[in-house]
């Protein structure tokens, strides 16, 4: 497939477009004309990219969930009881597995199944199949902006319905939304299906409407290195902008690390406004967000909301736009919507608190410049690779291990590089494949880890990798033997 990093003609927009609304009945009912008007329409509270803004402007940390059923009644319910009894700020609408898959026949049969039962058949909210409409009753439903959050590779038809139904901010992008989802969709493929995806989020803001676009930021969630989510989160956020997206918010799963988190967040922010403004894109705005733990969590309660505590102190005190919530049910799976709303206002009470604290040290200092290095080692060489166009760059890079996932199942994905643990907790590389790292930066991360190994009494292997991916959930952030 030819791809390039260049803005889609009208011409040929307007063509895939054509295909894109027929792949289900519920296509036919988007009207863009009609839809912007809507937008233009809705209240300010309910404007994603205002209230990221807003806050960004007076250092506030706003709080949101991850939530979704099947049936539009009760994910009206569902988002009316996280806004009042959790507080939040932002709400999604996070999308069933068969939208994802664009398997909408078989969602359809999950609504009727789920009416039928009277509870909840699928895993998430089926947007596509129930329309602009039904879409609008859930945003009119509520006081504050809502999102999109998903995980589809192809997902030109749900930015359709969900645009038109009025949500105002869309997750996720051609290399967050495949290389910890997919087996075997080639990297091209999903790059140009998300240009689709940019490109109509382009005519919005061209139409003057902004809907806020944002990378998945903890790609596989569980010891991602800073500047592998931070080059997938960078290089997401120049594809975006070539195609006319102007507010982006860029994320950071969190590892644990205080000091290297805290860094990661402030050196996202930073190294995403350097290289948009180094390639031309100086007019987008740009926002952060922190995920709460991602991996494993204690099944009990009380040590969960431990976990939770400890993404919110890391989001506030990094000074993250906002933050994604977890739940006490992690652990034993699809959390009640009071449990939902519990980690909610547990998050809520920790930024608040800390709100006006700052965190400086010299440590802090060091681990930013690790990762502005890092990071820009793996983004530039994509762009080499690509011989300056940075589309076919991140294929190539993908292709070569420059950019490399740790535990992402697509076979495009190399798979060489290993992180772990240093003895602080801090995630470090035990193995750094084909990263395209400085001798200097390779001999860190070994000096770091080879720290551990000594104070552990042991050789650095990949059981250290196995200890660390399991130890949140024994109650510890490194995966000690005596543990």
């Amino acid at each position: 497939m030819d791809i390039r990093n260049k803005r889609i003609s009208d011409e040929e927009f307007n063509r895939l477009r054509q295909e894109v609304l027929m792949q289900w009945p519920t296509g036919k009912e988007v009207d863009l004309e009609e839809a912007v008007a809507y937008h233009k329409a809705m209240p300010e509270s309910r404007k994603f990219s205002k209230k990221l803004l807003d806050a960004k402007r007076d250092n506030r940390t706003l709080v949101q969930p991850r939530a979704g059923v099947p049936v539009v009644e009760e994910h009206i319910k569902l988002m009316q009881y996280l806004e009042e009894h959790g507080e939040a700020d932002l709400l999604p609408s996070t999308i069933d597995s068969y939208t994802r898959q664009n398997r909408y026949e078989e969602a359809e049969n999950g609504i009727s199944e789920s009416l039928r039962l009277e509870r909840a058949m699928l895993n998430g909210f089926p947007a596509v199949n129930h329309g602009v409409a039904k879409c609008r009753q859930v945003i009119e439903s509520v006081n504050v902006p809502m999102q999109v959050r998903h995980g589809t590779p192809d997902a030109r038809l749900l930015t359709e319905i969900t645009y038109a139904g009025g949500f105002t901010s869309y997750e996720g992008g051609g290399i967050s939304y495949n290389l910890p989802y997919c087996k075997n969709i080639p990297m091209e493929r999903t790059i140009c299906d998300w240009q689709y995806v940019d490109r109509l989020t382009g005519i919005y803001e061209e139409m003057g409407v902004s809907i806020n676009r944002e990378p998945y930021g903890p790609l596989t969630g569980t010891l991602v290195p800073p500047c592998i989510s931070h080059a997938a989160a960078i290089i997401e956020a120049l594809l975006a902008a070539e195609q006319g997206v102007k507010n982006i918010t860029v994320g950071y799963g969190q590892c644990g690390n205080l000091v290297q988190d805290i860094a990661a967040i402030r050196t996202l922010q930073e190294l995403t406004d350097d290289y948009l403004k180094e390639y031309g894109y100086s007019d987008v705005d740009v926002t952060t967000v922190l995920h709460q733990w991602m991996g494993g969590f204690p099944a009990d309660e009380a040590k969960a909301f431990g976990v939770i505590s400890s993404g919110s102190l890391i989001a506030a005190l990094s000074k993250a736009t906002k933050v994604i919530v977890k739940t006490p049910h992690e652990a034993v799976g699809i959390p009640t919507m009071e449990a939902n709303a519990q980690g909610l206002r547990c998050t809520k009470q920790v930024v608040n608190m800390l709100a006006d604290q700052t965190f400086q040290s010299d440590s802090l200092e060091q681990e930013k410049e690790i990762i502005r290095q890092e990071t820009r080692a793996i983004v530039d060489k994509c762009f080499e690779l690509g011989n300056g166009d940075i589309a076919v760059g991140v294929c190539r890079g993908v292709e070569a291990g420059v950019l490399d996932v740790p535990f992402a199942p697509c076979r495009a994905n190399a798979g060489k590089m290993l992180p772990c643990r240093d003895n602080d907790g801090a995630v470090r590389i035990l193995d750094t494949g084909n990263l395209p790292f400085s001798q200097e930066l390779i001999d860190f991360h070994r000096e770091k880890i080879d720290k551990r190994a000594a104070a552990e009494n042991r050789k650095a292997s990949f059981q250290m990798v196995i200890d660390d991916v399991y130890a949140i959930g024994k109650g510890r952030l490194v995966g000690r033997p005596k543990y």
